[in-house]
């Protein structure tokens, strides 16, 4: 069999690696993130509420108005604008999850195996998988900032429909158009830096602590590659994002 018939041969992810990655990451962080969209949301819609209730109601009666609570809110939503309304933004929310995602899984395994020169069966280094991972969060928040951009704009839609002013969107592509032709192609990218400064700092905690307990269970144990090596990996990388942020994980952080 000639080297080219072989290679046909072999399976798609080891054919294509960094795509296959990149596919599976973004599947699966989509999925997550649908799952998890209607608590992002009521978590917006909590920070604002407060704010524009406050300066209808509250400020002539000098007194702050209450909070209506997290699974109220989401009551709220669901009957006073639709259930669908639970996953609105959930759009853009989910592209940037595809990009974010998928360049930030491939960006690492990159540097890790072909820049920082991890070797298997090898123990490495914790400061080459704490610069990996920061290197990797930061590439994939800057490519993935309009799409994060368009998301909180789509939210923040809900603080001027409490405010009884006019909706600027009809949908994400709308959304996309109207920041581009306002702002230029730089308004795409509006905020980036502390954004790329925080997914930096998220992915030094999330991609090393994950990477760096797969590697030794498999160097120092008997378990393989295999899913209840990911899922235990999963779990310390979600007790340390716990133990970061003081709240439970979120599809933004992990």
């Amino acid at each position: 069999m000639s080297p080219a018939e072989e290679e046909k041969s072999l399976p798609l992810p080891e054919r294509w690696p960094r795509a296959s990655k990149f596919a599976l990451s973004a599947c699966a962080a989509a999925v997550a993130e649908l799952v998890t969209f209607p608590l992002d949301l009521t978590k917006t819609r909590l920070q604002i509420q407060g704010e524009a209730a406050e300066r209808r109601d509250g400020a002539a009666a000098g007194r702050a108005v209450p909070y209506r609570g997290m699974l109220r809110t989401a009551l709220g939503i669901a009957q006073e604008e639709g259930v669908r309304k639970l996953w609105q933004g959930a759009t853009p929310a989910v592209y940037r999850h595809i990009v974010y995602t998928g360049v930030r899984m491939v960006t690492y395994e990159h540097l890790r195996d072909s820049v920082l020169g991890r070797v298997e069966g090898e123990s490495f280094p914790l400061w080459k998988a704490v610069v990996g991972g920061m290197s990797a969060g930061a590439i994939g928040q800057f490519f993935a900032s309009p799409t994060d951009l368009v998301k909180v704009q789509m939210q923040m839609e809900g603080k001027r429909k409490l405010e009884g002013k006019p909706l600027r969107f009809r949908g994400v592509h709308h959304a996309f158009l109207k920041i581009l032709s306002e702002g230029g192609v730089r308004g795409l990218w509006a905020g980036w830096v502390p954004n790329v400064q925080r997914a930096a700092l998220v992915n030094m905690g999330d991609l090393t602590t994950y990477d760096s307990v797969k590697h030794f269970l498999l160097l120092n144990t008997t378990l393989v590659d295999n899913s209840v090596t990911h899922s235990v990996s999963s779990i310390c990388c979600c007790w340390q994002c716990l133990l970061r942020a003081g709240s439970s994980c979120s599809g933004n952080s992990c």
